[in-house]
């Protein structure tokens, strides 16, 4: 008996540190291979990179977790980043344009939210239909063309505060409120218990559908801040802006651990997988591996990852039966 714990306490410990381990072990395969690779300005340009689909990444982490996803994440960016450069353009307020680009993210996942809570349409079909309203409102309000000139608006993806980006600030932060959000409040326990087992959930007295919708609007506000940081990166109102970044924030949420059967994941996990595929995605460039091999690379890690994710379910319910 003691072996058979000691063996199931070694596979949680593989599974909760074996995500860090691979980080370790790329950084310092990526630092062997390139001797620009671990420069402070390389790596903090790796953090500015990483910073938009991480943030979207933190807000599937939520929904993943909760049983739910969020394929509009992109086309809501684009909406919110657009909306938000042309009000700071019509206002000429920073304050104003940030509270437009939140406020449209959020409206659009209180759509999500009540597609999936009110009309029980499944999350994947409920956000697809929101990916293809959201980029086609971008595209329609600005009639397909670009914003450019937008002043001082560049300051929140181009900007610095203490010599570290404003993009890696704002990466923190919602590293730190997802953190905080799952480890430490009623919502984070809602959050794992609802994608354990719903109607568990339910039966214990957790307001299933209240959840599910602070989780959809938690997610708005990341979408929005991340449409914000966006647009001002690239100096320009872009309504096809942000393609796929919601595969993106999928992929750095899935190799960071988070289990798309629910109930399982954490931001720092979620953080480390956005590294991977940052790290991964650097060194490649760095040494000169063909732009359409890369692709078949990510690829490949999504793909290992839910296999990973596969085998790490079929070991925990054989361990779990096996101590009952």
């Amino acid at each position: 008996m003691n072996s058979l714990l000691q063996k199931i306490k070694k596979s949680n410990l593989m599974a909760t540190f074996s995500i860090y381990f691979v980080l370790l072990f790329l950084f310092l395969i990526s630092m062997m291979a390139n001797e620009n690779f671990a420069t402070i300005g390389n790596l903090s340009n790796i953090s500015r990179q990483i910073a938009v689909g991480t943030i979207l990444a933190f807000g599937q982490t939520i929904l993943i977790i909760s049983g739910m996803l969020d394929l509009s994440s992109g086309s809501v960016l684009a909406l919110a980043g657009v909306l938000s450069v042309d009000a700071y353009l019509k206002t000429g307020s920073l304050i104003v344009s940030f509270l437009v680009g939140i406020i449209v993210a959020v409206i659009c996942n209180i759509l999500n939210g009540l597609m999936v809570t009110k009309f029980k349409t499944p999350p994947f079909i409920a956000t697809l239909a929101m990916m293809a309203m959201a980029r086609g409102a971008a595209l329609l309000y600005t009639n397909g063309q670009n914003i450019y000139q937008i002043g001082d608006y560049v300051i929140f993806g181009q900007g610095s505060w203490f010599g570290v980006p404003n993009p890696v600030w704002f990466l923190v932060i919602t590293m730190t409120v997802t953190w905080y959000l799952l480890k430490h409040t009623v919502f984070g326990r809602s959050v794992y218990a609802i994608g354990g087992n719903e109607e568990a959930a339910n039966a214990s007295g957790i307001n299933v559908d209240r959840v599910k919708m602070k989780a959809y609007i938690i997610n708005g506000i990341f979408v929005g801040l991340a449409g914000i940081i966006f647009m001002s990166r690239v100096n320009g109102g872009l309504p096809n802006g942000a393609n796929g970044y919601e595969f993106k924030a999928l992929t750095a949420a899935v190799i960071g651990g988070t289990s798309f059967s629910g109930g399982v994941g954490t931001a720092s996990g979620t953080l480390a997988g956005a590294f991977i595929v940052g790290f991964l995605d650097n060194i490649m460039v760095l040494v000169g591996v063909n732009s359409y091999l890369q692709q078949i690379v990510r690829g490949a890690i999504i793909a290992l990852a839910v296999i990973y994710d596969i085998y790490f379910k079929t070991t925990r319910k054989k361990n779990k039966a096996a101590k009952g």
